[in-house]
């Protein structure tokens, strides 16, 4: 059973804000190592020009979307434009809007807006051009406090100030659902809500008393964070972690290696979801088996979550219906499509046999 999770404050899908329009200029972003991303594409003759929207400059999903935008653009025809957003809510909507030809979005996320259920703005309302090409890699949940702090647990947070993402993205999303676990309502604390650099700034400077933040780990904002400031990362618990995989499906049981983070020198237990990457079914069946096959064709000129992202995981966890240009990839690759996809569509099946609560 997945939680509906009724919120005052996200991002409806017809208006979301922050989306800057493609309109081909070039320019170029640094990724966590100070290295410069070109957001700008750069096609072959014969090659298109594809949009693909990624998350926030502090996060993985933007980094990693510059290496895929390599790799795309050495082994096939076309270029990536590559867009920083608010991740994965906001994602959805591009795609909605066909603003987009990819996005990386969590795998829960992705069902609730294709199933139109689960999250306020989706509800009735399912995205059903939605379409998933392959999932990557564990997006795990950080909850980060000062090490002077007080907050030993998540129900410490409680008539705090917390930094819970972007306005709709996946991470405020999990926040909301984690927070409103352990009984802590919309009324109960202060929500802020800015990307993973600037929650790391209040953090360190004070302004907040926690921040989430959902990314493979290492997450670069938190690397950085923790090299300036005094950090510690809030355990969810076993009780705690028992009671949300039974609210949400779509998490999993993870744990944040101790040495991970300067300072944090023990095991940290916490949640995670998936990561994935999604298109929308006006994308051209070929452009989908290209990029596809190109990406999982040369994961290992990938420096970030390469050991994570391989053939043989692609679907695991895939939430949507898949693309017929990925499908048609995995096809030739001998990966047991049925097999994959009738264990996922069993696990939705489960989820919508329960109350509803969705």
């Amino acid at each position: 059973m997945v939680q509906k999770i009724d919120r005052r404050r996200f991002v409806t899908l017809t208006g979301i804000a922050g989306v800057a329009g493609l309109t081909g200029t070039v320019s170029a972003r640094q990724d966590d190592d100070g290295e410069e991303i070109d957001e700008d594409a750069d096609p072959d003759e014969g090659g298109e020009i594809l949009s693909w929207h990624a998350g926030g400059t502090g996060g993985t999903y933007y980094p990693l979307s510059g290496e895929f935008k390599t790799i795309v653009e050495d082994n096939t025809p076309h270029g990536l434009q590559v867009q920083s957003t608010g991740a994965s809510v906001e994602n959805v909507g591009s795609l909605a809007r066909e603003e987009a030809e990819f996005a990386l979005i969590q795998n829960d996320v992705a069902y609730f807006a294709y199933h139109g259920t689960g999250l306020q703005e989706f509800e009735d309302m399912p995205i059903e051009n939605l379409r998933g090409v392959a999932t990557l890699y564990p997006e795990t949940i950080h909850i980060l406090v000062d090490a002077g702090s007080d907050i030993d647990s998540i129900e410490d947070l409680e008539g705090g100030t917390i930094n819970t993402g972007d306005l709709g993205s996946g991470t405020q999303v999990n926040a909301l659902q984690i927070l409103e676990t352990v009984g802590i309502t919309e009324d109960d604390f202060d929500e802020q809500n800015t990307g993973f650099s600037a929650a790391a700034d209040q953090l360190r400077d004070g302004d907040i008393d926690a921040a989430f933040i959902v990314g493979g780990w290492p997450v670069g904002a938190v690397e950085e964070l923790a090299t300036t400031a005094d950090i510690e990362i809030v355990e969810v618990t076993d009780d705690t972690r028992d009671d949300v995989l039974e609210g949400a499906e779509w998490f999993a049981e993870d744990t944040i290696p101790g040495g991970t983070y300067d300072g944090v020198d023990e095991d940290v237990d916490t949640v995670s979801v998936q990561a994935m990457i999604a298109t929308h079914e006006g994308v051209d069946e070929g452009v989908v088996e290209e990029v596809t096959e190109a990406i999982f064709e040369n994961s290992d000129d990938l420096s970030i979550k390469a050991e994570f992202i391989e053939l043989e995981t692609a679907l695991d966890g895939m939430s949507i219906e898949l693309h017929p240009g990925a499908e048609a990839y995995f096809e030739e690759s001998d990966l047991d499509l049925d097999a994959e996809l009738e264990d996922d569509g069993e696990d939705e099946d489960e989820g919508e046999d329960e109350d509803d609560d969705e």
